[in-house]
């Protein structure tokens, strides 16, 4: 029985989503953009640099430094805090449980900053379940390159095809397929996502304990 497993965070702990496109869209509207449905579909998954990219290539006149595209993204989240405890995944309590109480190796594999998701995990009383926190901005390119999962694996010493990964955008399930690892998809259809390829399809976090445990 496989005894690793690697959570990303946005989109499969915490319904984060909804809440970023907003902010988004909020930022982009102050400085005088618009941006479709289909481009704001493109940037689900994406950390800050490559969307910022992305606006630079799909948005007309979008030229402002990445320095000022920053700090007023950082002023909008500012101003719309996350209320964390409101879109936890609440299957994610009970099923950490049993996961460590059955031995499994627990690892975090996010594109958010490492600050960003040790706030969020600490607010949610998570922290303690993970035994190695990953976050995209530690390499050259985010997902859907699949270093951020290689990394992962080789720091908890385990194959890829002995590691579960959980995740649900588009990107995230290409880095995890391109790993090699055993790929469990959070279906989501709120966005566009392309979600084929994967091993095992989810509705509800819960549903880990019967692929995991063999329940």
């Amino acid at each position: 029985m496989k005894k690793h497993i690697i959570f990303d965070m946005d989109g499969v702990i915490i319904d984060s989503e909804p809440e970023y496109q907003k902010r988004i869209k909020i930022f982009m509207e102050r400085n005088g953009f618009t941006i479709t449905d289909e481009l704001s579909f493109q940037i689900c998954g994406s950390n800050r640099k490559d969307t910022y990219e992305l606006f630079q290539e799909n948005v007309p006149d979008f030229v402002m430094s990445y320095e000022a595209y920053n700090k007023g993204r950082d002023q909008v989240n500012a101003e719309y805090p996350l209320n964390l405890r409101a879109i936890v995944n609440e299957d994610i309590y009970p099923l950490m449980k049993k996961l460590k109480a059955s031995g499994f190796h627990i690892g975090m594999a996010s594109s958010a900053p490492k600050e960003k998701i040790l706030q969020n995990l600490g607010v949610l009383e998570l922290t303690d379940y993970f035994d190695i926190i990953v976050s995209g901005q530690e390499f050259v390119h985010s997902k859907p390159d699949p270093e951020i999962y290689i990394y992962t694996m080789k720091k908890m010493g385990v194959e890829p095809k002995d590691c579960y990964v959980v995740e649900d955008s588009t990107f995230g399930l290409q880095a995890a397929e391109s790993a090699g690892t055993v790929v469990i998809c959070k279906r989501d259809d709120r966005f566009g996502y392309d979600q084929s390829g994967a091993d095992y399809y989810i509705d509800r976090l819960a549903e880990i304990e019967d692929i995991c445990l063999g329940k």
